[in-house]
């Protein structure tokens, strides 16, 4: 991957800063992305218009030299930190190591990420090097437009994601109707059911076994480590749970009511993100679900149709309102103070972060080729439950591209 840079240079030059310093493992996205190197420990990296520069332990010098995108990679021994650390201590001796690496390389002034941590920005600056917090998002930015390789990374991501919500959905189609308590592990697992939904105290169960949001979110996992995938935690949400847009969802799943499944996975090899959202009943859907249901697709599409170079993601997000507005729906555009309705932005960048620029909200900015994003409308209300459904969108040179090819359907 070789990104354009020259925005970062740009904000460089106007600043007189010598360079773009950061200090993380690679779990931060920016020190992954300007580095190019997978490591668990922190390491340093050194950004100038000239050239990138690493600083790592021994443990991981031979295995930077390999695989980062740096051209200069140093080991803390070389400036011997051992005996550095002896004398002053682990931290003040990297302070001493760091400022001698920037030294060697003509850097005394540097801008770092604003979450730069506190304790080795105000120790290089007790060597003498002048660190500044970069608050401007030029990386965040930078990072936002994809390569075409990045985008390829994202699609890969997709595709898996896309298996593991088969899995998800092929659980609910093999489930049966059964009573709660007639099925291993119902009793006394039940939950209160959305107020329109007539379940009762009826569950559904696969193999004699009550579904749950935990069963559901197992098979994703596992289907998503067999395609290269895994993520920290998944969505699987049924009922009066789904009408919250971030609860993860617990216990039994139940017919005729809304499970909203959002699986946001992370490929283990290149790190990018997918997203995605569906929403199934196994069942009957009431008929306030299935009309939400329409309005929510019809709001989707319409987004999607419209997303294109120089369109701000606050006219998109306006797109979505409108759908859900002339449907005499509360959405936060009409009603900011709305607890039911239409109650988070229309979507968000995906990439190294699965929230990241540019954003499809009141406060987005004009979209640009290479800009990933979800568009996700959703209605909710715990009278009734939750509808959402999400898809990934890659901005082109001449519109769109939807990455995502899973199929849109309600009732399974």
């Amino acid at each position: 991957m070789d990104p354009d840079l020259s925005p970062l240079d740009e904000y460089l030059d106007e600043g007189g800063l010598d360079g773009y310093l950061v200090d993380a493992d690679s779990s931060e996205s920016t020190q992954r992305y300007l580095s190019g190197f997978d490591a668990p420990d922190p390491f340093v990296t050194l950004y100038t218009p000239e050239t990138t520069a690493l600083l790592v332990s021994a443990l991981e010098y031979g295995r930077a030299n390999r695989q980062s995108r740096a051209d200069d990679v140093s080991r803390l021994a070389d400036y011997d930190y051992r005996s550095l650390a002896g004398e002053h201590g682990p931290r003040a001796a990297k302070a001493r190591v760091v400022a001698a690496w920037l030294d060697d390389r003509g850097v005394d002034s540097v801008a770092t990420p604003e979450r730069f941590p506190l304790g080795p920005a105000d120790r290089l600056r007790e060597r003498g090097v002048s660190v500044a917090p970069e608050t401007e998002d030029v990386v965040t930015e930078v990072r936002a437009r994809k390569t075409d390789e990045e985008i390829e990374h994202v699609r890969a991501a997709q595709r898996a994601n896309e298996a593991a919500m088969d899995a998800a959905a092929d659980l609910l189609r093999e489930a049966e109707v059964v009573e709660a308590g007639g099925a291993k592990g119902g009793a006394g697992n039940e939950r209160d059911g959305a107020g329109e939904s007539d379940a009762g105290d009826r569950a559904l169960a696969v193999d004699g076994d009550v579904l749950t949001s935990e069963r559901v979110r197992e098979e994703i996992e596992v289907t998503l480590l067999r395609h290269g995938c895994a993520l920290d935690e998944t969505i699987v949400a049924c009922g009066s749970d789904a009408a919250d847009p971030h609860d993860r969802g617990s216990g039994p799943l139940r017919p005729d009511e809304p499970i909203i499944v959002d699986i946001f996975p992370r490929s283990k090899e290149t790190k990018y993100h997918a997203d995605m959202t569906r929403t199934f009943v196994k069942g009957e859907p009431t008929d306030t679900i299935r009309e939400w249901f329409d309005l929510t697709h019809e709001a989707l599409v319409a987004a999607v149709d419209a997303i294109e170079p120089g369109v701000t993601g606050a006219a998109v997000h306006d797109i979505v309102c409108d759908v859900y507005e002339d449907a005499g729906l509360p959405t936060l555009r009409s009603d900011p103070k709305s607890e039911t309705g239409f109650i988070h932005s229309t979507g968000h960048g995906v990439g190294l972060d699965v929230h990241e620029l540019p954003r499809l909200s009141p406060d987005g900015d004009e979209l640009q080729p290479g800009h990933v994003v979800t568009v996700e409308p959703g209605l909710y209300d715990p009278e009734v439950g939750g509808v959402r459904i999400e898809d990934l969108v890659v901005v082109t040179e001449d519109g769109s591209e939807n990455l995502t090819n899973q199929p849109i359907e309600l009732q399974i």
